[in-house]
C-alpha cells in the first residue's frame, strides 16, 4: 500500500521560491507576499498579499502559484487567499500626511486635456478596484470636481479641522467650496501656498491608499508648493495625442523631475472619436502621441482615452461614467489605466525602498 506523502509548510514555501512578482522581478516569498502557510495531508492553504487590489497581473500571480504548488506530490486542495496591502510611499515633508500611503498628482503642461475628468474617473476606478482613494482638488484657478461629482453641499468645519466630503466612496476636498461661483482666484505664491498647505495638513482625511491630487495646468506655484510641502508618491501627465501638447508635457516633467517628483506615466486623452451613428473613426488630436513621447522619455505609458459623449455628460451632470456606467468600454479604460498606475506606483515605491536600504557590508 502505497503511502501519502505528507506535506509541510516548508515544503509549500520552497515549490514557491522561485515564482516572482512580475511587476517588482522579485520572488513572492522574498517579498514577503506568502502569508498564513499552512498544510494538512493533501489540503494546502496560503494568503497571497499584493502591493495593490488593483494589481494587473492578479491571475498571472494566481497562476503561477498553484502552478507551483500543484508541482508537490500528494497535492489535493489549494485554498487560495488573495488580498492586498498597498505599498506606501516614501513619507516625509512638512505636513504630516502618515494615514496616507501615496499621493499621486495629476498634471498636465497645458489646460484643455481633461485632466481633471482623468483625475475624477482615474480615483473613482482605483475606488471600484478595492483601494481607499481621496480626491485633492487643488486646480484654484478652475475647481470643477465637485461639479463632477455632484457635490452641492461643502463640507462643515469642525474645530481645528475639516472633513472632507464623500461622492461615490471618494473623500473629496476642493477650493470650489469656499469659492463664490464665477468669483475668479487672483492669488500670489504666498496665497496659493497657504491654500495647498491648508488643502492637505487640515483635513481629515483619515487612512487612504491613495490620494489623487488634481493641479491646475502648466508650472506654476500650486505645483511647487506641494512638492516642498510633502513628499510625492509620483506624478501622472495628462496630454491630447497633437505636438502641441507634447510640447508643454515636457516642459512639465523637466519640473516634476527638477523637484526630485517620480513620473508615474502618460495618459492620452482624447485619442480618437467613433461616430455612434455610422463608426467611423476620426483621429480629431492625431493618435499614439503621447505613447510615442513616453518611450522618448523613458517613463510608462498608462493608457489611451478617447473621445466620448457618455464621459462629456457624466461631468456636467455629476454622474461620471465610471460611477454611473461601470460596463461601458470607457469605463473599462479607465479601470485598466487605474491597474496601470497601481503597478507604476508599486514598482516606483519598491525602488525607492531599495535605494534606502544601508548597503551590504
Amino acid at each position: 500500500m502505497t503511502q501519502a506523502v505528507e506535506i509541510k509548510s516548508e515544503d509549500v514555501l520552497h515549490a514557491l521560491k522561485d515564482v516572482q512578482d512580475p511587476e517588482l522581478g522579485k520572488p513572492l516569498v522574498e517579498l514577503g507576499m506568502i502569508q498564513d502557510v499552512k498544510a494538512c495531508g493533501g489540503n494546502v492553504s496560503l494568503t497571497v498579499v499584493l502591493t495593490t487590489p488593483a494589481c494587473p497581473l492578479r491571475e498571472t500571480i494566481e497562476n503561477d502559484v498553484r502552478t507551483a504548488i500543484n508541482q508537490l506530490p500528494g497535492v489535493e486542495k489549494i485554498d487560495l487567499n488573495i488580498t492586498a496591502n498597498v505599498s506606501q510611499g516614501v513619507r516625509d515633508g512638512a505636513i504630516d500626511l502618515k494615514q496616507i500611503k501615496n499621493v499621486i498628482a495629476v498634471a498636465s503642461g497645458k489646460g484643455g486635456v481633461g485632466k481633471s475628468t482623468v483625475s475624477t474617473n482615474l480615483a473613482l476606478a482605483l475606488a471600484r478596484h478595492g483601494a481607499r482613494v481621496g480626491l485633492l482638488d487643488a486646480d484654484v484657478y478652475g475647481p470643477n470636481i465637485p461639479l463632477m461629482l455632484g457635490i452641492e453641499q461643502a463640507p462643515q468645519p469642525e474645530g481645528q479641522s475639516l472633513k472632507p466630503a464623500v461622492a461615490y466612496s471618494l473623500k473629496v476636498m476642493s477650493m470650489g467650496f469656499f469659492l463664490k461661483e464665477g468669483e475668479p482666484v487672483i492669488w500670489r505664491g504666498p496665497m496659493l501656498h497657504g491654500a495647498v498647505r491648508q488643502l492637505l495638513g487640515e483635513v481629515e482625511w483619515g487612512p487612504l491608499d491613495y490620494l489623487i491630487v488634481d493641479l491646475p495646468p502648466g508650472t506654476g506655484d500650486v505645483q511647487l508648493s506641494l512638492s516642498q510641502s510633502i513628499s510625492m508618491t509620483g506624478a501622472v501627465i495628462v496630454s491630447t495625442p497633437q505636438d502641441v501638447a507634447l510640447q508643454d508635457v515636457r516642459k512639465g516633467m523637466a519640473m516634476f523631475r527638477k523637484v526630485g517628483v517620480p513620473i508615474l506615466g502618460i495618459v492620452e486623452n482624447m485619442s480618437g472619436y467613433v461616430c455612434p451613428s455610422c463608426h467611423h473613426e476620426e483621429e480629431i488630436f492625431g493618435r499614439g502621441g503621447a505613447e510615442r513621447e513616453s518611450q522618448v522619455q523613458d517613463v510608462p505609458f498608462l493608457g489611451t482615452i478617447p473621445i466620448d459623449m457618455k464621459i462629456r455628460i457624466g461631468g456636467d451632470t455629476g454622474k461620471p461614467i465610471v460611477a454611473e456606467s461601470p460596463d461601458h468600454p470607457v469605463a473599462k479604460k479607465f479601470m485598466d489605466l487605474a491597474s496601470e498606475l497601481a503597478a507604476s506606483v508599486s514598482r516606483s515605491n519598491f525602488a525607492q525602498a531599495q535605494l534606502m536600504m544601508p548597503p551590504v557590508s
